[in-house]
């Protein structure tokens, strides 16, 4: 009898690690599949945003974040280099992220580049062309001007983007004649002003079809940003790449850091889709 419960006990630990090996392995799949790189996306740096707005971050929360990102060792990736990575299908090093503006607000000049050189991290601005230079109906210019843009682009930390020619969703525009001067009247005058190629590409509102992301592929751009596209789109489209947009939600770095930590996106669209 004892020899007959020696060999239950050892049969019961050998299924026993069975199933965690089998468990480990799973669980290494699961996050080697469900694991986005974060590219992070923001508008707006104000002093003191209203807290309902949710396309602005204050000066204050941008700072705690560059900080959080430059103290624990992140390694923090033009686009256009991350980009390369995961076309190339190369190996992307743990705690690898983007950081991406949209719009092309004057306070990116004003508030946010002053932080991104403070920590030396780089980003994207993707510009609105029509908007660039522009005044609110309050006669105050709210976007980056080309003398700031030119300065940003000389630092070598700032590159920019195309985020079309005007604001509007592409997915609203019929005419293909129309769709392309969003996407590559944008990029040539962009290519004009700047005096180097323009690769990237945001949709606006992240919204596009595959109509559209073609367009984008057709006028020479490497890769494209949308902010959600959803979990039918392959984590490793080029031109499709997932983004978190940052809110003053995320001032507390708990949330900063789960919102950057590769799973937010699952977590997200999971969610969205119930």
């Amino acid at each position: 009898m004892k020899g007959r419960g020696k060999r239950k006990i050892l049969v019961i630990l050998v299924i026993a690690l069975a199933v965690i090996f089998l468990g480990a392995i799973l669980l290494v799949d699961f996050i080697r599949q469900e694991y986005v790189v974060p590219i992070i996306m923001y508008h707006e740096v104000l002093i003191n945003p209203k807290p309902k707005y949710r396309l602005a971050v204050s000066v204050k929360t941008l700072e705690r974040q560059m900080r959080f990102l430059k103290r624990n060792h992140y390694h923090v990736l033009p686009l256009e280099k991350l980009g390369d990575l995961i076309r190339e299908k190369k190996k992307i090093p743990p705690r690898t992220i983007a950081i991406t503006f949209d719009d092309g607000y004057r306070n990116n000049y004003t508030y946010a580049f002053p932080i991104l050189k403070k920590y030396n991290l780089p980003a994207t601005i993707f510009i609105i062309v029509r908007e660039v230079d522009r005044r609110n109906k309050n006669g105050i210019r709210d976007r980056l001007n080309w003398f700031e843009i030119k300065t940003m682009q000389d630092s070598g930390l700032i590159t920019f983007g195309s985020h079309a020619f005007g604001p509007d969703p592409l997915t609203k525009i019929k005419s293909e004649e129309g769709l392309k001067k969003e996407i590559f009247e944008s990029k040539r005058i962009l290519e004009e002003k700047l005096g180097r190629r323009v690769t990237m590409f945001s949709y606006p509102e992240g919204r596009f079809d595959d109509k559209i992301r073609q367009l984008v592929i057709d006028a020479g751009y490497r890769l494209a940003v949308a902010t959600h596209p959803g979990k039918y789109y392959p984590n490793d489209d080029i031109f499709a790449l997932k983004r978190l947009r940052i809110s003053e939600n995320a001032k507390g770095l708990f949330v900063f850091w789960a919102e950057t930590s590769g799973f937010y996106t699952f977590i997200k669209e999971h969610r969205d889709a119930e």
